[in-house]
């Protein structure tokens, strides 16, 4: 390494610790600790200040501009879900038909389900009330605090793998178009891997690190609207919809060009802006039924979409921003040599740098959206698949979950753990799904 690279990798540590500082330390928001340690970086790396402001601005700018749709769009969704009941009804059902000994596979299958049109934050808030009154509700010698979280921790690794590895969520989404993927083959890896990732992860972790954890009641209720719930059908229609489109576009994608030409709608209708639009319009009658122009249930549904997507759009900007000043100081640059000539595996190397992220801005999100950045040169320079370097990415963004992770205070308001039983279950489900994560990807890119 030249004494420039000493110079950017000390500026970057410089910028990620003043940003962990200012959001654990200063109980900054995430979007004003991200920009501090934006232009902190720039300062120390000797990037002009007119031209870091440029970086600052192309890079949240960017980011917003792909991401903001998608973002109000599933928030949307998530939404109706969760004031219909309709996620609700999907998850009884599945924990009715299969039994107490099957309940923890039915919460993690559950979660994958429900979760793949949703956001994490709406997944938890919808599925882990009623998987912890089906955990209450379990005959007695079997409802104890461990045999609840032996239920409950399964459906947070199912939201957790779907959330990193599989679009459209908006992380994975934005890492492939950041490194060229193939959305179709994201997908389908994503599913491949994040699966059994989160089998291990999930009921099969949760026999050990439930044990000994005590519960108190959970703080935090989902909120709903007087319409009567819709039928399973409906609701995994609703779920499913999104999914089905963008996996059709990239069906169509594949076939000859004779059936292309006369499928382009398809093609048109695939895109995630377009899916999740087609989604919200058809889950209003799927949902609401005869109520879904009352006004009253069509502004609770914008009000609860809307009220975390601020706080979601201006992190997720600033994570942009910061991503844009690091790839301007020359860091992607560096990393493809560090790659060519450490021998160090380009998906463990972009692992670890999403690692780094994660645990010193507390977002999944923020963290794929910076590495997948910073290491779009290193996949045209390695000529490693992208789809690879998506989901090593997405695992590493996993990382032990912590303090500085809004999503921690969540899971231990809504378990009713305390703070150790928190890192117990929830930080070390996290790590577990992050290492299993990249194993299978190192295991499976060999294999395809």
């Amino acid at each position: 390494m030249t004494p420039e690279d000493y110079r950017l990798v000390v500026s970057a540590v410089a910028g990620i610790a003043l940003s962990i500082f200012l959001i654990v330390r200063g109980r900054l928001h995430p979007f004003v600790g991200l920009l501090c340690g934006a232009f902190t970086v720039g300062l120390l790396a000797g990037i002009p200040l007119d031209e870091t402001v440029k970086s600052v601005e192309k890079g949240a700018g960017s980011i917003l501009g792909g991401t903001g749709l998608v973002v109000a769009l599933g928030l949307g969704l998530g939404a109706m879900l969760q004031l219909s009941d309709g996620a609700g009804g999907l998850a009884r059902a599945a924990l009715r038909l299969s039994g107490v000994r099957g309940a923890p596979w039915a919460s993690l299958f559950t979660a994958l389900l429900v979760g793949l049109p949703l956001f994490f934050e709406t997944g938890l808030v919808l599925l882990l009330p009623i998987v912890a009154s089906a955990a209450a509700a379990l005959p007695n010698g079997q409802n104890d605090d461990a045999s609840k979280l032996r239920l409950m921790l399964p459906a947070l690794a199912g939201l957790s793998v779907v959330h990193a590895l599989v679009p459209p969520h908006p992380g994975p989404l934005l890492a492939v178009d950041a490194l060229g993927a193939s959305l179709g083959l994201t997908l389908l890896y994503g599913l491949l891997v994040g699966i059994p990732t989160a089998i291990i992860a999930g009921p099969l972790l949760a026999r050990f690190t439930a044990r000994g954890v005590k519960l108190s009641p959970p703080l935090l209720a989902p909120a709903k609207v007087e319409v009567n719930a819709p039928s399973v059908g409906r609701a995994l229609t609703a779920v499913l919809l999104p999914v089905v489109l963008i996996a059709a576009g990239q069906a169509v994608a594949l076939a000859p060009p004779a059936v292309t030409a006369s499928l382009r709608w398809i093609s048109w209708v695939s895109d995630p802006v377009v899916a999740l639009l087609v989604a919200n319009l058809a889950a209003l009658p799927l949902l609401f039924g005869h109520k879904l122009g009352d006004r009253h249930i069509q502004g609770e549904i914008w009000t609860e979409a809307m009220t975390p997507a601020g706080s979601i759009l201006l992190a997720i900007g600033a994570g942009g921003a910061l991503k844009q000043v690091l790839v301007t100081a020359g860091l992607s640059d560096m990393l493809v040599r560090l790659a060519d000539g450490g021998g160090v595996s380009p998906l463990v190397l972009a692992w670890g740098v999403a690692v780094c992220i994660r645990l010193a801005t507390g977002s999944a999100t923020v963290a794929t959206i910076t590495t997948a950045g910073v290491m779009s040169g290193l996949v045209k320079a390695s000529g490693v698949e992208p789809e690879w370097m998506v989901l090593a990415i997405g695992a590493g963004s996993l990382f032990f979950s912590h303090v500085n992770d809004p999503g921690f205070w969540l899971v231990k308001s809504y378990l009713g753990t305390d703070m150790p039983g928190t890192f117990r279950t929830w930080s070390v489900m996290e790590t577990v799904v992050a290492v299993v994560g990249l194993l299978l990807v190192l295991a499976a890119s060999s294999v395809f």
